[in-house]
């Protein structure tokens, strides 16, 4: 191995999911989560994105129309984390999300962040995140980065949006 350390200023630019109904994909990712349709081609495929980026998220159904959902417990994607900018931004997904009964498979307060934790209509797991200020970021005793799962406190969260 060699000392190759990759620049700290790359991103990880877009994600690309398999999906098995692009419409039903579209209308959570578009219609509940608030992406924008970028682009479309036909019934295989669409590119969308947050503030106008070509895409974030690529769907397509190129192998997967029509099929089930992949086994949770095999090899693969595990979430799709997405970074809101506020915490009120999270706030707002969180009351968007239980208005519409859309279910939750966990929360979690990671100290570093706050999650909130779902899957897509295909199984895909997804993460809906806020970073707290660099600053805040919980350390140990020796310096290193103490990153943590702990419950979410959702009432307190909430509050962002009164």
């Amino acid at each position: 191995m060699n000392n190759y350390k990759i620049p700290s200023q790359t991103q990880i630019g877009h994600i690309h999911l398999k999906v098995s109904d692009l419409q039903r994909a579209l209308d959570f990712y578009c219609g509940l989560l608030g992406f924008e349709l970028m682009t479309r081609m036909g019934e295989q495929a669409a590119f969308i994105s947050a503030g106008g980026y070509h895409h974030h998220i690529g769907l397509n159904t190129w192998h997967s129309k029509g099929e089930p959902n992949a086994p949770k417990h095999q090899v693969g994607l595990f979430h799709t984390a997405i970074l809101y900018p506020t915490r009120k931004d999270l706030a707002n997904i969180y009351s968007r999300l239980k208005e519409h009964d859309y279910p939750f498979t966990g929360f979690a307060d990671h100290g570093v962040s706050e999650a909130l934790y779902l899957d897509d209509p295909d199984g895909n797991g997804v993460e809906l995140y806020y970073d707290r200020p660099k600053e805040e970021w919980p350390l140990n005793s020796d310096g290193n980065l103490n990153m943590y799962t702990r419950p979410l406190n959702l009432k307190e969260l909430l509050l962002e949006l009164e």
